[in-house]
Formats: structure tokens, C-alpha cells, sequence
């Protein structure tokens, strides 16, 4: 299973690593690629997982999930 996050707040290469480090943290979360151009994180899982939950991850990373696909 894979989902698309679409993140506003991110400019730079620690902004990538926060946000990576957040989304990898969550229980069922396999691995996390995060394009600082395209403002997007392709997050792929094991199981489901909710999106509120990868939301409050991004969001107490300090950054903004716009949508989720």
C-alpha cells in the first residue's frame, strides 16, 4: 500500500530528514521518500494506517499536510 502526502513548510535538506524520521516512526510504515521539490512524501506500508495519524506525525514534525492521496 502506498499514499502520497503533500507537505507545505518544508526548505531544506533537515526539513526532509524531520519529516522522514516522523512518518518512519509510525507503527506499519515500511519506508518514506520525501521530494523536497515536489513538496510530496510517498509513504508506503505493511498494513493500513490511518491518515489523521500520519497527519499528527507531519504536524508535530512542524510541518503541513495539505492532502493526502
Amino acid at each position: 500500500m502506498t499514499k502520497v502526502l503533500f507537505i507545505e513548510g518544508m526548505s531544506c535538506n533537515h526539513c526532509i530528514m524531520a519529516v522522514k524520521k516522523a512518518l518512519s516512526e509510525v507503527e506499519g510504515v515500511t519506508s518514506v521518500d520525501v521530494d523536497l521539490e515536489s513538496k510530496k512524501a510517498v509513504v508506503e506500508f505493511s498494513k493500513e494506517v490511518g491518515e489523521n495519524i500520519l497527519k499528527d506525525a507531519v504536524i508535530k514534525a512542524g510541518y503541513e499536510v495539505v492532502s493526502i492521496e
